[in-house]
């Protein structure tokens, strides 16, 4: 590992009268910084999707576009992983706000680049990249969350800080059209949230601290008092090198695998109908640019309230309970994206509620799964966890909502593309019955 990300070391204990008063200080300063750095994220990983209703005009045909946008995907699945393994070993302070600047480059890069000379491979390439670096961002904001916030209140403020995916996502494509009104070409949908991302890494940098240790105060479960409470958070696993930990903890863990691929139809839901929004609003609905952009914008800032409800509903009145949550969450997903499919041309305004609750309701399972992932595992194995699910997430929902998704419509419709969103819906709340019932009898020992 470079030493430059390696935890820094314990400090020694600062003052008892002052830990109370350090320890609050703390923890709002590292959820501001790995909220920001984890929404500027956000803001060039789907910025590609504002430009492509302009290539599909320069001529690119759908399918083209979800294999090069598929990059991104297939490239952060992967990285989710790698890098979960290596953000358990390393400071994250400089892991998260160095992927995001990496990330910003990139897409500065991809378009102040002549596309006359892009081919779609060359476009490919570039999104993969994007997406390698882009598996820096979840991983260690897990790690700081693990170690800054008991499991006791885990869900709420998981479902607080997962909030940044809609503030990055809906303002994605704000800071994309911004772009174009400030430099008056399409290409700078791209160039310009790169500005913005690296921005913001700096803003990260300065809020985040790794552990509580390495700014002298004591683990979590000794300042809130609920070790027993958190004894599964207690294992020692530092002394095991990322393939054991890899190898007893999360290939072992059979529930882990259930989630896993709960959350490749969570994901193939989520980004079939966000990533092409732009594109079918345009074809199928006729809606301009500004529609399509506050259309996005509609659906992101849903999720907010839906979010927070079911980290609510899953930490207070279901006690505990994810998978129950998850299915209810599922079902008005279905119902809406029907709603949203069926509408006839014309009905701006059900299109736009359609939108907004499929946005309220599909990320609170999406924040779900990456809660309950921490939740089975040990603290010292919570950016692998993170990085195994989000591995399935993006390499077979993502994936395939991306290139899959695009040739299923240049084939068969839009039509086509919506009866493979509806089979995940239906796929995702079955197996999360089966999650249910393991759940269930845990709960009850």
């Amino acid at each position: 590992m470079f030493k430059f990300l390696k935890p820094p070391a314990q400090r020694p204990a600062i003052a008892d009268d002052q830990k109370d008063a350090a320890y609050k200080k703390y923890r709002m300063q590292v959820f501001v910084g790995i909220f920001i750095g984890y929404a500027g994220y956000y803001l060039v990983r789907k910025n590609f999707t504002m430009a492509m209703p302009d290539l599909i005009d320069a001529g690119y045909t759908k399918a083209q576009l979800g294999f090069a946008l598929s990059g991104v995907s297939i490239a952060y699945g992967i990285s989710k992983l790698v890098m979960g393994m290596l953000s358990d070993k390393s400071n994250a302070r400089i892991f998260l706000p160095l992927g995001l600047v990496l990330s910003g480059l990139t897409m500065i890069f991809m378009g102040l680049t002549h596309w006359a000379t892009l081919s779609v491979y060359s476009m490919f390439i570039i999104l993969a990249i994007n997406g390698w670096f882009q598996g820096m961002g979840w991983p260690p904001s897990g790690r700081v969350m693990v170690y800054w916030f008991s499991q006791k209140e885990r869900a709420s403020k998981m479902s607080l800080w997962n909030v940044a995916h809609n503030v990055g996502g809906a303002l994605a494509g704000k800071v994309a059209i911004l772009g174009t009104l400030i430099f008056g070409v399409w290409q700078s949908k791209l160039y310009f949230p790169g500005f913005v991302a690296i921005a913001i890494a700096v803003i990260a940098y300065i809020l985040i601290r790794d552990t509580p240790q390495s700014c002298g105060l004591p683990d979590i479960e000794t300042y809130k008092g609920d070790r027993e409470a958190n004894a599964s958070n207690d294992k020692n696993v530092k002394k095991y090198s990322s393939k054991e930990i890899f190898m007893k903890y999360i290939l072992k863990n059979k529930m882990l695998w259930y989630i896993s691929i709960i959350n490749v139809f969570v994901y193939l839901v989520r980004n079939g109908v966000v990533d092409w929004a732009p594109t079918y609003l345009k074809e199928a609905k006729d809606y301009d640019l500004s529609d399509q952009g506050w259309a996005t914008f509609a659906y992101e800032f849903a999720g907010i309230p839906g979010t927070l409800l079911c980290g609510y509903l899953s930490d207070k009145y279901f006690k505990g309970n994810r998978s129950l949550a998850t299915i209810i969450f599922m079902l008005f997903v279905t119902i809406a994206v029907l709603v949203y499919w069926l509408n006839p041309k014309g009905n701006f305004m059900v299109d736009q509620i359609a939108l907004i609750a499929i946005g309220f309701f599909i990320y609170g399972p999406v924040m779900l799964i990456g809660v309950f992932a921490l939740d089975l595992v040990p603290r010292d194995a919570a950016g692998t966890a993170a990085g195994f699910t989000g591995f399935f997430g993006y390499l077979g929902g993502a994936a395939f909502a991306n290139i899959g998704f695009g040739y299923v419509v240049d084939k068969w419709q839009w039509d086509g593309g919506f009866i493979v969103i509806i089979a995940a819906c239906i796929l995702a709340i079955f197996i999360s019955m089966i999650t249910y019932r393991h759940e269930k009898k845990h709960h009850s020992l």
